[in-house]
C-alpha cells in the first residue's frame, strides 16, 4: 500500500501553496502592462472607452495583487520549516536573489500601487500613467529575479561548495544569468501575457455575447485578439528553444517529457501512451515516429538519450511529466488556433459579430492558468530528484525535525484556508465581472490635469471609436 512520507508531504504541501501563488503573479504582470497600455491609449487618443477599460480592470488587479501578496508569505515560512537543511545550504547563493526581488520590485509596486489605485483625479495625468508604468515595471523585475533564483536550481552555476557543505557564490553573473535563465524568464513573462489576454479576451467577449457594454468590449477582445496573435506561435517558438536548452543541460527531463525509455536515433513522437515507470514500457502508444528527434535534434535520425541511461532513483516521476508536457503544449496549439481565427475574422470584419467565437473565447478564459500549471509542473517535478539539480537531493532538503502528522496537518489548514480567502477573493473577481463595467461621470475626466479639452471633446464626441 502506498504510503506518504513526510518528504512526499512536504512537497505536496509546497506544490499546492506555490500552485495558488504563482497563477496570481502571472495574471498580475499581463494585467500591469495591459492597464498601462490602456492608461497610454486613454491619454494619447482622449477616447473614455480606455478609461473606462482602465477603471473596470483596475478593481480586479488590486485584488489579484493583493491574493498573490498574502499567498507569497506563505513561501518564506515553508521554507524555513519544511525545508530548512535546504535553505541554510544555499542560503548564500539564493538568500541575496530573494532581498533584491523585495528591494528592487516589490518596494517599487507597493510604493506606486497606492497612486495607480487611488491616485486618479488627486495627481496629475502624466504621474498618475508613470505611476501605472512603474508598478508594470516592478513586475517584470520581480519576475527577473524569482524566475533567475528558480532557473538556478535547475542549472546551478557560478558557485562553489564548501567543506561544511554550505554553497558560496563565486560569480554573480553566472548565477543570475545561469544557463536556462533567459529562455526560462522569457517564456514565463510570455505565459504571463497569454494568461491575461484569455482572461481579458473572454470578458469581452462575454460582454459581446450578452449584448452589453459593447464598445469598450470590442477594445478587451480586440486587444487580446492581437496579443494572442502575436504571443502564442512566439511562445512556441520559444518553447522549443527551451526545451533544446533543457536537453542539453537535464536530459533526464526530457527523456521523462517525451516517454523515451531506450536511447535510440529516429525517436518518435508519442502523441498519446501511459508510461508504466516501474516496468520501464509505454502502455497504449500512439506515436509519429522521427518526429520527436526531429524537434529535439532538428535530424529525423538525431539520438535521443531513454531514461534507462540513469539509475530508478535518479529519474523523474514519468507519469506527472509526461502528461503535463502534453496538456501544456495541447492547450498552447489551441491558443494558436484561436488567435489565428479571431485575426482572420477581424479581417472579415465578423470579430465582433460571432457568437460562435464569442463562446470559444469564453471557454478559452482558464486556458492560461491551466497552461501555466501544466507547465510549472513539468518543470519542477521533471527536476527530481533534486532540489538543486545534480548537487542536492530533495530527500537531503528535509527538515528533520519536522514529522508526518504535523506536515499533514499543516497540509489540511492551507487546504481549508486558501478554499475560504482565495475562494473569496476569485468569487468577488467573478462578481465585478457579473457586475459589468460602471458609467463613470464626465467630470471626473482629467481636465484639470494637463489633457486638453480638445482632446476629451475628440474623445466624448465619438471620433477614434472604430479603432480596436
Amino acid at each position: 500500500m502506498f504510503e506518504f512520507s513526510s518528504v512526499l508531504l512536504a512537497r505536496i504541501q509546497f506544490a499546492f501553496t506555490i500552485g495558488f501563488h504563482i497563477i496570481f503573479p502571472a495574471f498580475t504582470i499581463g494585467l500591469a502592462s495591459f492597464l498601462a497600455f490602456l492608461e497610454w491609449c486613454w491619454l494619447k487618443t482622449g477616447d473614455t472607452r480606455f478609461r473606462d477599460v482602465y477603471k473596470f480592470w483596475i478593481k480586479i488587479f488590486a485584488v489579484a495583487f493583493g491574493m498573490g501578496v498574502v499567498s507569497g508569505v506563505v513561501m518564506s515560512y515553508q521554507l524555513g520549516t519544511n525545508w530548512s537543511i535546504f535553505s541554510d545550504r544555499i542560503a548564500n547563493v539564493l538568500g541575496p536573489l530573494f532581498s533584491f526581488e523585495v528591494l528592487t520590485a516589490f518596494f517599487l509596486e507597493a510604493s506606486f500601487l497606492s497612486i495607480m489605485l487611488f491616485g486618479w483625479n488627486r495627481v496629475s495625468s502624466r504621474m498618475h500613467f508613470a505611476s501605472t508604468c512603474i508598478v508594470a515595471v516592478g513586475t517584470l523585475i520581480s519576475a527577473f529575479w524569482i524566475i533567475a533564483a528558480n532557473s538556478w536550481m535547475q542549472t546551478p552555476a557560478g558557485f562553489t561548495i564548501g567543506e561544511n557543505g554550505l554553497l558560496y557564490p563565486t560569480n554573480w553573473l553566472e548565477i543570475i544569468f545561469n544557463p536556462s535563465f533567459p529562455y526560462r524568464f522569457i517564456h514565463m513573462v510570455t505565459a504571463a501575457y497569454l494568461t491575461t489576454a484569455f482572461v481579458v479576451g473572454g470578458v469581452g467577449a462575454f460582454y459581446l455575447w450578452r449584448k452589453r457594454h459593447a464598445p469598450q468590449a470590442r477594445i478587451m477582445l480586440g486587444m487580446a485578439t492581437i496579443m494572442v496573435a502575436l504571443a502564442a506561435p512566439f511562445q512556441l517558438f520559444m518553447g522549443d528553444r527551451h526545451g533544446l536548452n533543457t536537453l542539453k543541460h537535464q536530459p533526464a527531463k526530457i527523456a521523462a517529457m517525451e516517454g523515451i525509455w531506450e536511447t535510440e536515433k529516429g525517436a518518435g513522437l508519442l502523441l498519446f501512451a501511459y508510461p508504466d515507470q516501474q516496468n520501464e514500457i509505454n502502455h497504449y502508444e500512439i506515436k509519429i515516429p522521427n518526429l520527436a528527434s526531429l524537434i529535439l535534434t532538428h535530424d529525423f535520425l538525431g539520438e535521443v538519450k531513454g531514461l534507462k541511461e540513469w539509475k530508478k532513483e535518479d529519474r523523474p516521476p514519468v507519469v506527472w511529466v509526461f502528461w503535463s508536457f502534453r496538456i501544456m503544449v495541447g492547450v498552447g496549439i489551441l491558443m494558436i488556433i484561436i488567435g489565428s481565427v479571431s485575426v482572420i475574422q477581424y479581417l472579415r470584419g465578423k470579430l465582433f459579430q460571432s457568437c460562435f467565437l464569442h463562446g470559444w473565447w469564453i471557454s478559452m478564459m482558464p486556458s492560461g492558468f491551466i497552461a501555466l500549471l501544466a507547465g510549472w509542473f513539468t518543470t519542477e517535478i521533471g527536476r527530481q530528484p533534486y532540489t538543486v539539480y545534480g548537487i542536492m537531493h530533495t530527500i537531503e532538503s528535509f527538515s528533520s525535525a519536522i514529522t508526518g502528522p504535523q506536515v499533514a496537518w499543516s497540509l489540511i489548514a492551507f487546504i481549508v484556508m486558501y478554499t475560504l480567502i482565495f475562494g473569496a477573493g476569485s468569487y468577488y473577481i467573478l462578481k465585478l465581472i457579473y457586475k459589468g463595467i460602471p458609467v463613470i461621470k464626465e467630470e471626473e475626466q482629467f481636465y484639470k490635469h494637463g489633457i486638453g479639452a480638445s482632446v476629451i471633446d475628440a474623445g466624448t464626441s465619438g471620433k477614434g471609436n472604430n479603432h480596436v
